[in-house]
């Protein structure tokens, strides 16, 4: 067996398979023996039956067979022995003909087409600058987090009028659209919080009302959404277009929350007994579990900024019209040239991308090993717990469920992404020149979520 290869340009190559008896008669020999071997035929014994009937029924779809692990196994160790840097797998030259008979074996000749990898070339080092932006920890947040903190441990008391964060306990009867009730309609006991009414003119409406107060109001302006404003009237969201969206609300009760009081017990609720002994003691703690929480977030503002900058400046030559070919072929699924053309474009960003990390990763020596995965999935389990407020069990059953998590194929896939992500993170931290940017937080989570 031979393989020639032909240099189209710089970015393809045929490579000619030519194929002999010598290469292929012996392994069909060997299938063939065993279907006669396993054959079931009336009129012969089992493993009696000749040759000749095996060969005329079984013979072509065998030496297909043969052939095609043959090409493929060719085709994969000069790929490997001639160390050929390609995209996907080589796939069979468009319009090529197959030189030989099947009917009447001799010599065959396959031609595939391979893509190269392009070489990659990165201007990225400690002259590229980059923002790496962090929340501004002021007194302002710090408030927020300290009153959401006494919001959580505090306590709800009934009040005579609705104030601007006040929950408002009252029944909703359905109107017609003269004001009058409607027969048969919706009424049903709810709680509304104002703290979550958008519509300024409605909030301002409820806002110093009383209990035994009655006024109408428009569903819609004080929920969120179909799904809030069913679960205020007690029905499906699919029957809501059988109802108005005026109602009569009589205010029942009004709640508002007591915050908790700044004081050692609140402290030792928060952070165990005598680890904070005073306000400043809990602004300085907050500051610095919020640095902290903010720090993955900041990582990834900056492996985006990279890897966007990267993507615009890095010259990536693909191998177009063979890739086009190549998504069609290697698809499990039917897929047209239209549906190739419409969405090309996402995928060449994405092989461009994947071509840059895995450069960065070779160039540096960067590897994902089993070890490695272990403890990071263990990691990511411990803040799981933390999450639900759970402590984490032992070491041992943390290596025993982060095993279980990467026998799973897609966990593994999810879990090692996430360890690559991390690792080209700490690359590009230790690698480009970095300047502390300070934002808002508003101005942080809209860039994050940008």
């Amino acid at each position: 067996m031979n393989v020639i290869r032909e240099e189209v340009n710089a970015q393809t190559a045929l490579l000619t398979v030519q194929v002999s008896p010598a290469d292929y008669q012996g392994k069909v020999n060997t299938s063939l023996e065993k279907y006669r071997k396993q054959a079931k035929i009336p009129g012969f014994r089992p493993g009696k039956v000749p040759m000749g009937l095996i060969q005329k029924q079984y013979g072509r779809p065998v030496l297909a067979e043969e052939m095609n692990k043959l090409v493929s196994q060719a085709l994969q160790n000069y790929v490997l022995e001639n160390k050929l840097e390609i995209l996907g797998s080589p796939i069979p030259k468009e319009d090529a003909e197959v030189k030989g008979d099947f009917e009447q074996p001799g010599d065959f000749e396959f031609i595939y087409e391979i893509g190269y990898s392009p070489t990659i070339n990165l201007e990225l080092g400690a002259k590229s600058k980059f923002d790496y932006v962090k929340v501004k920890i002021d007194d302002t947040l710090l408030d927020k987090q300290i009153d959401d903190l006494r919001r959580r441990y505090g306590k709800l008391i009934s009040v005579d009028k609705v104030g601007e964060t006040d929950m408002i306990l009252g029944q909703f009867v359905e109107l017609n659209e003269d004001g009058t009730i409607k027969e048969g309609g919706i009424m049903h006991s709810s709680t509304t919080s104002l703290e979550f009414i958008e519509d300024k003119a409605v909030k301002a409406t409820l806002v110093g009302k009383a209990i035994g107060d009655k006024l109408s109001i428009s569903a819609t302006a004080i929920t969120r959404g179909d799904r809030d404003k069913a679960a205020l009237l007690g029905i499906t969201e699919e029957e809501l277009v059988n109802h108005s969206d005026n109602y009569q609300l009589t205010i029942n009760d009004i709640k508002q929350m007591e915050l908790a009081e700044l004081n050692q017990e609140l402290f030792d609720k928060l952070f165990g007994p005598g680890t904070i002994d005073s306000e400043k003691a809990l602004r300085e703690r907050i500051a610095l579990d919020l640095d902290q929480m903010f720090a993955n977030d900041s990582d990834r503002l900056l492996t985006r900024a990279v890897y966007r900058e990267l993507l615009d400046k890095t010259a990536v030559s693909l191998p177009d019209d063979f890739l086009k070919r190549w998504i069609r072929m290697s698809n499990d699924k039917p897929i047209s040239p239209e549906q190739v053309e419409e969405e090309y474009d996402n995928y060449a960003k994405d092989l461009k991308w994947q071509l840059i990390q895995g450069h960065i990763f070779k160039s540096n020596d960067i590897k994902l090993d089993q070890h490695e995965a272990i403890e990071f999935t263990k990691g990511l389990l411990v803040n799981q717990y933390a999450q639900y407020g759970l402590p984490a069990p032992e070491d041992n059953e943390l290596t025993t469920q982060a095993a279980k998590a990467l026998a799973n194929r897609d966990e593994a896939n999810k879990i090692y992404d996430m360890l690559a992500e991390a690792k080209l993170t700490n690359y590009f931290k230790t690698t480009v020149k970095l300047t502390n940017k300070e934002v808002a937080y508003d101005d942080f989570v809209a860039m994050a979520s940008n």
